[in-house]
């Protein structure tokens, strides 16, 4: 038995978004994390291996030590000291707020805890718990 096309019911569209349209869709807190959680987990990982040369070249003796407390205090090259510190407190956000989303993932995927109500919560907490983390070790950078 043939079903005509205006008999069927319609269904909605879904479409792939692309980088450059995502202020025009309104995302849940939840793709925002996912998404930050993907973004901060690539650059931790393209700048693993200068993040360990730095602190590899800082402890090796005290003087190369000093040279890093410099670069904070009066900057380094053409970059002001405040530049320096904004680059690292980005960093530290960076870092902690993808451990904290790995976390939420790890506890989701644990206790299968997969409702939209938590995933709301759960993302909200992840994002603010990230930045409050920050904003305590920025006030230690600062000042």
């Amino acid at each position: 038995m043939a079903t005509s096309p205006t008999s069927l019911r319609q269904r909605p569209v879904y479409r792939n978004i692309h980088v450059t349209q995502l202020t025009g869709y309104r995302l849940p807190p939840s793709g925002w994390v996912s998404i930050l959680h993907r973004i901060s987990g690539a650059l931790l990982f393209l700048l693993m291996p200068f993040v360990i040369w730095l602190f590899d070249t800082s402890v090796t003796s005290e003087i190369s030590y000093e040279r890093f407390a410099a670069a904070y205090r009066s900057g380094a090259g053409w970059f002001p000291g405040w530049f320096v510190k904004l680059v690292t407190l980005g960093l530290i956000w960076g870092y902690l707020f993808h451990f904290i989303a790995g976390l939420r993932h790890l506890w989701m995927d644990v206790t299968h805890s997969v409702s939209k109500q938590f995933g709301r919560t759960s993302s909200i907490v992840t994002l603010v718990l990230s930045t409050l983390l920050t904003v305590a070790l920025g006030w230690k950078l600062f000042f």
